[in-house]
């Protein structure tokens, strides 16, 4: 099967309520958040597209936590498994996969989903997020896995700079996680791009520079300004096929936007600015698949705040991946 953006014929909304990979509570209502949103707006977007409701592992939660540098690491790598084959088949019937999620830890499923309708091909990824979620359960102080999705998509343990001693079971589990989709690496550290990210461990800032990782950070995309540095990112990965956009709505500001997502981090980017990353990344031709994560209405200190912003910013790149990609509802 070739691959041409152009050919996708329709978008498939892929509805993965799980949040078991976060610390708290709630991101998997962060769906129905966004949809609530939408219909307050007297907006029928829902109505328009196709969707898949991924099964989730969410009784987990009541289990007690075993693995305390990889919390439900079992549960998560199902979960993801899930997410992997759904984001395949979505491909493989030429249609867009839009995923959107509970915790950023589905981003290893999706990317593994990519990989696997499409293990020839370079992939390519705009990360923009608040945090790296590069660790790895050697390197994680909190061992929740949504921080650790590019580890694993990387295959990249980080052992020089571990902190922790990692059951024979987690380690097993980890290394299904790395090989997930395809075996090995599902992209290469010149071809992840950081947008955003300002609040990281020591490990992760350790690998990011051993690494050399490109982090846009929200001073600089202001500062130089959004389209150069939108422009800069898309060039260095001008040798991928393909492109992946994962944007966790703790890339916008907190005090700004609303708490409403389980890890919020002061002076991040407006809405405005976020939709126009995603639409000058998307106007490259080369997106294969976007992904919203983290909307957490049972913290939102301002109503559904973030789940209104993230609707905003959905609908708004939404058609422009309409009219780029000349799909069709």
């Amino acid at each position: 099967m070739r691959f041409y953006i152009c050919d996708m014929n329709r978008i498939k909304i892929i509805k993965n309520r799980s949040d078991i990979g976060a610390g708290t509570r709630g991101s998997d209502m962060g769906i129905d958040a966004i949809e609530i949103a939408a219909i307050n707006a007297n907006n029928d977007y829902f109505n328009n597209y196709d969707f898949v409701d991924v099964e989730t592992e969410n009784e987990s939660i009541y289990d007690k936590v075993k693995n305390a540098y990889s919390k439900r690491i079992g549960h998560v790598f199902y979960q993801c498994e899930r997410v992997c084959n759904a984001v395949n088949e979505s491909l493989e019937e030429q249609s867009f996969p839009l995923v959107i999620s509970g915790d950023h830890s589905s981003a290893l499923g999706t990317i593994s989903g990519i990989k696997k309708a499409f293990p020839n091909k370079k992939l390519g990824v705009f990360w923009i997020d608040a945090h790296a979620d590069i660790h790895s359960p050697y390197t994680s102080p909190s061992g929740n896995i949504h921080g650790m999705p590019l580890g694993a998509a990387l295959g990249n343990d980080n052992i020089e700079n571990r902190i922790n001693d990692v059951s024979d079971g987690s380690v097993q589990y980890w290394n299904n996680m790395k090989n997930l989709g395809v075996d090995g690496p599902k992209l290469q550290p010149e071809h992840l791009v950081y947008f955003g990210v300002r609040d990281t461990e020591e490990p992760e800032e350790k690998q990011m520079e051993r690494l050399n990782l490109r982090n846009y950070m929200v001073h600089e995309v202001r500062h130089r300004g959004l389209e150069i540095c939108v422009d800069e990112a898309l060039e260095r990965l001008k040798d991928c096929d393909m492109i992946y956009i994962s944007f966790d709505v703790d890339s916008m500001d907190c005090d700004l936007i609303s708490y409403g997502t389980g890890t919020p981090v002061s002076k991040g980017f407006d809405e405005h600015e976020i939709i126009k990353i995603i639409n000058r990344i998307i106007e490259s031709n080369k997106v294969a698949c976007l992904e919203f994560v983290e909307v957490n209405p049972l913290l939102d200190n301002k109503g559904n705040k973030m789940g209104e912003t993230a609707f905003e910013v959905l609908d708004a790149v939404t058609k422009t991946l309409t009219n780029t990609l000349k799909i069709k509802n």
